[in-house]
């Protein structure tokens, strides 16, 4: 048997992990002085809700420890089973340091770590891909070679519709989201090779950031072989907007995906943009 594991920054529901028959170890949230898991017992909503809210604390996101994992790991090695464990970027989060450790520390041959270099539902991109290998029978090596592959594929274009949370979480001076804020600025970010979140473009008002996104959408040779999410945070009337524009281009929207806590906090609410996998 082959067991896929994903941390909850793939922003599966609770639903979709049980249909899937995909197992999540949940990085924690706090928030004030409560901690939470993040997918289990706190929903998208609420946190954003709460980022509204609270304009004076920020959320804290904590990695899971080696322990977590290598309590499915040990599990795994008493079954016999192979274990395809697909994880938030290590250039964002301590999380692959965890699960190395726990494969250390499990000493079992047939774990199979893989650095996914992205987040969010990218990683639900690769980890749906590795379900559909797993049950046309692939090995847990020969999964982990194709999402080895298609992981530098797999993309996204998001744009921000404030500054504010760049700045609450210290990503962002004050002194340059008062500028930007002043000047309507809208960033628009995506993920490097490298793993980390990036500023790829500054457009001036919502107009000028959907019509940025239309134009990077269709430089684009896009795998039609694989979803074209449309993708938000907390929201929906930018997206909508977006949508609409891909639609009437001729583009097939497979899905709108809501951002999940890890990365949702730092971007805030009224997110728009698209994931996709390049050809």
């Amino acid at each position: 048997m082959i067991r896929i594991v994903v941390d909850s920054s793939a922003d599966f529901t609770q639903e979709e992990l049980s249909e899937r028959e995909i197992e999540l170890i949940p990085l924690s949230i706090t928030l004030n002085d409560t901690i939470y898991q993040d997918g289990v017992n706190i929903t998208r909503n609420e946190l954003y809700e709460w980022l509204l809210a609270d304009s004076t604390h920020f959320p804290k996101t904590s990695q899971p420890s080696p322990q977590d994992f290598l309590s499915v790991f040990d599990d795994a090695a008493e079954n016999g089973d192979e274990v395809v464990c697909i994880l938030l970027s290590s250039s964002l989060s301590g999380t692959c340091q965890s699960a190395f450790l726990a494969k250390s520390m499990a000493d079992y041959d047939n774990i199979y770590l893989v650095d996914s270099l992205t987040a969010t539902h990218m990683i639900r991109i690769l980890a749906l891909h590795a379900d559909r290998m797993r049950r046309n029978g692939s090995t847990g090596k020969q999964i982990v070679t194709a999402l080895e592959e298609l992981k530098s594929k797999t993309k996204v274009f998001a744009a921000l519709d404030t500054l504010e949370y760049l700045q609450r979480g210290g990503r962002l001076s004050k002194a340059a989201a008062a500028v930007g804020t002043l000047a309507n600025l809208k960033p628009i970010i995506t993920v490097s090779e490298e793993g980390k979140v990036e500023v790829v473009q500054k457009c001036m008002g919502k107009n000028k950031t959907l019509s940025y996104l239309m134009g990077k959408i269709q430089e684009l040779d896009i795998d039609t072989g694989f979803p074209l999410y449309s993708v938000y945070t907390y929201g929906t009337e930018n997206s909508e907007s977006f949508e609409k524009k891909l639609v009437d281009a001729g583009y097939r929207i497979s899905e709108r995906v809501q951002v999940g806590a890890t990365i949702g906090c730092h971007i805030g609410p009224g997110v728009c943009g698209f994931i996709y996998v390049e050809k």
